[in-house]
């Protein structure tokens, strides 16, 4: 195996223009690499070789033409909620355990556009409902880091877990992910990647599975602040087919990376500081002010004033939709079916069968919040709640350029010890849900080490359609910190 795979999505697209590589070769790589480390990382759902050296070879027949697009032949991997054309799409469930989609999510269909592979589909949290990739029908995602002297397996977070592990093990140059309450960032943070979501609307929804439609955000993994704009760039753009998918022009992002942040205003807000926050995070999140503020950047204090309301919020306003969206899974027309003596009892074991524990939690939470007598006293009051912290958001934007924070409040943890608390694994959300329900872009940048040798991010979040300062903050905390640590190789 060579050191290919080690290289960010920018350096590698460079010798696959300079034909120092063929994308055939590449994939043949990242194919066999996934597939090594399956047995240890259980990373992902689905393969398909023939799908991946058909796309290679017809990249490598642009590349010889002199032509490709912005990521042509570069081997990306996919979260199991994008529809993949002939491809097994079962969002880790086992409602939808078999189910081959016959078409293409938009965001999938423009990075193959770009010139893109398919090499694998990635494990995630069942639906997207989780925040350590436990609930996934197949079983939890291993992180590939380890604790100093330590042989415990760790969670790569979730839900998007599968894709950050890919990534952060060097066997893929990106990936999709999903974000509806912290999905991408959260296992970004945990696993030393770039995790990004764009305002929302900037990348479309339409052939993703979906959990809760107001909040969820696809996005890309990376190794770098570059590749994550360079990914993003290529899954952006309207679609007449989500009508929430904003008709505005996808601007150059990977532009903004390297350009100087003097000048900047960097809210920092006081509400972040939580009880009970390791002193680690609190640390690390020093050293970005103080990097910021060495690059020419003007730190201000500032308040969102409602963001002890938002983990309740979220977890009022995201079951509600879920319970909604997952009311069509009735094994009918595709997935799982199981019969019963009559139509009402197919409907009920199929359900039963079909989704995990946190699914059916969160379905009834949804379905209680949205019920009769209960829907002014929780729904509406979390979307107004929602509604002050948007403004939280505009108000802090009057004066600040971007907002910093941490990315999650700790490091990667161990398997199994919060699977059982299903309120301290919600509170893994705590510093990225206000993010999804004002709607406004936000990354996660690894940006240092704990003292047992995991990675920790930080989180630059800045106004709706201006991911362009997002990326230029974010490169600067990257320049700064110089991370360059990698999982030590034992799978």
């Amino acid at each position: 195996m060579s050191d290919l795979l080690k290289l960010s999505l920018d350096e590698v697209s460079a010798k696959l223009k300079g034909k120092e590589v063929s994308a055939t070769e590449l994939a043949q790589e990242a194919f066999a690499a996934c597939q090594a480390a399956q047995p240890a990382l259980n990373a992902f759902t689905a393969f398909d070789e023939e799908k991946t050296m058909a796309m290679a070879k017809a990249a490598d027949a642009r590349l010889a033409r002199g032509e490709g697009g912005l990521l042509e032949g570069v081997p990306l991997a996919i979260k199991d909620l994008f529809a993949v054309e002939g491809v097994d799409t079962s969002a880790s469930s086992n409602i939808l355990k078999g189910f081959k989609p016959t078409y293409e999510s938009t965001v999938t269909s423009k990075l193959w556009d770009a010139g893109a592979v398919f090499v694998a589909k990635t494990s995630m949290d069942e639906f997207a409902m989780g925040s350590s990739n436990e609930t996934s029908n197949t079983g939890p995602v291993v992180n590939p880091w380890k604790a100093k002297d330590s042989n415990e397996s760790l969670t790569p977070g979730g839900s998007s877990g599968g894709s950050a592990a890919a990534v952060a093990a060097d066997l893929c140059f990106g990936a999709t992910g999903t974000d509806t309450g912290g999905s991408i960032r959260q296992p970004a943070s945990f696993t030393g990647t770039v995790g990004v979501k764009g305002t929302y609307g900037r990348t479309s929804r339409w052939g993703v599975v979906a959990f809760a439609s107001s909040l969820d955000h696809p996005g890309p993994f990376a190794k770098t602040v570059k590749d994550s704009a360079l990914l993003l760039q290529a899954m952006s753009g309207h679609d007449p087919k989500d009508s929430t998918s904003l008709p505005n022009d996808v601007p150059d992002f990977a532009a903004a990376v390297g350009q100087s942040v003097k000048g900047l205003k960097i809210g920092v807000p006081k509400e972040y500081r939580v009880d009970g926050m390791p002193a680690e995070i609190d640390e690390v999140w020093q050293k970005g002010i103080d990097w910021l503020k060495a690059a020419g950047c003007e730190i201000v204090d500032i308040s969102l004033p409602h963001t002890k309301y938002a983990l309740p919020a979220y977890y009022i306003v995201a079951p509600a939709e879920a319970s909604s969206n997952l009311a069509r899974y009735d094994g009918m027309r595709y997935g799982n079916r199981v019969e019963g003596k009559d139509l009402v009892d197919t409907y009920e074991k199929t359900r039963a069968a079909g989704f995990g524990h946190e699914v059916q939690r969160r379905i009834m939470i949804g379905t209680y919040v949205l019920s009769a007598g209960y829907y002014d006293a929780y729904y509406l009051r979390a979307q107004k709640v929602r509604t002050r912290i948007l403004q939280d958001f505009h108000d802090a934007f009057d004066k600040v350029d971007a907002i910093l924070t941490p990315a999650a409040p700790s490091a990667a943890f161990g398997l199994g010890t919060k699977s059982d608390d299903p309120i301290a694994m919600y509170l893994n959300d705590v510093f990225t849900v206000t993010a999804n329900l004002a709607g406004v872009p936000a990354m996660s940048v690894p940006a240092g080490l704990d003292k047992s040798g995991l990675p920790l991010g930080l989180q630059v979040i800045t106004r709706a359609l201006d991911e362009g300062t997002m990326f230029k903050v974010g490169a600067a905390i990257e320049d700064s910190a110089g991370f360059g640590f990698k999982a030590e190789k034992w799978w």
